[in-house]
């Protein structure tokens, strides 16, 4: 049995940064196979929500969310976003080791390898770590980028309606929602639904102050 991890949402302005790990043995890898268990950019937001549904149900699996809030506050605090990755990746690992017997854990490479392996525990330093990229060619890095992506998806739908203004994906073209964020809350509504970091909330307080 083996581990695979990935993340959704760190390239996209508002919502949240989800990451999940999914346990994948023989049986269960050719089943997920089956079930069309790929890369989640390449799949549509409705598959991506239907399949992760079953992956997060039917299969071992940890899912760690971080709100736009916390997301801004650790990253205020480790001024570094692989940091704040490699902890999301290493509590999400550790919690799936604490229920499953495993000595391989997969995971998508993102900056400096150490920033992982040095980001595990107490149960993850006992496994094999491979850091590869594009890591969702592996069928258990597969389903954890799927899982992960649908929360991601149903986390900014939550969003949306909790301050009634549609959040678009990604971070291009989302100028114009971030402005109506502000006009309605100000930074502090910002804060809550956008990683405030990115290039984009300079552009919106610049253009309105």
């Amino acid at each position: 049995m083996r581990i695979g991890s990935d993340e959704s949402g760190k390239g996209d302005y508002f919502g949240y940064l989800v990451v999940a790990a999914v346990a994948v043995d023989q049986q269960s890898e050719e089943s997920l196979t089956r079930l069309g268990a790929r890369d989640s950019k390449r799949m549509s937001d409705s598959a991506a929500l239907r399949l992760g549904e079953g992956i997060r149900r039917d299969y071992p699996c940890e899912v760690v969310r971080i709100s736009p809030a916390k997301y801004n506050e650790l990253h205020e605090k480790m001024g570094n976003v692989n940091l704040l990755l490699a902890w999301a990746h290493a509590r999400a690992i550790e919690n799936l080791l604490e229920k499953v017997d495993c000595s391989l854990v997969v995971a998508d490479q993102f900056g400096d390898e150490r920033f992982l392996s040095e980001s595990l525990m107490r149960l993850g330093r006992k496994v094999e770590l491979v850091q590869v990229p594009r890591a969702e060619s592996d069928v258990a890095v597969a389903a954890a980028s799927v899982a992960a992506r649908a929360v991601f998806l149903e986390t900014l739908r939550g969003l949306s309606r909790r301050i009634g203004i549609q959040l678009p994906k990604g971070a291009t073209h989302v100028l114009p929602t971030a402005r109506a964020v502000y006009e309605k809350g100000g930074l502090d509504l910002l804060r809550e639904v956008a990683k405030v970091h990115f290039r984009t909330t300079r552009q919106v307080i610049g253009s309105l102050s």
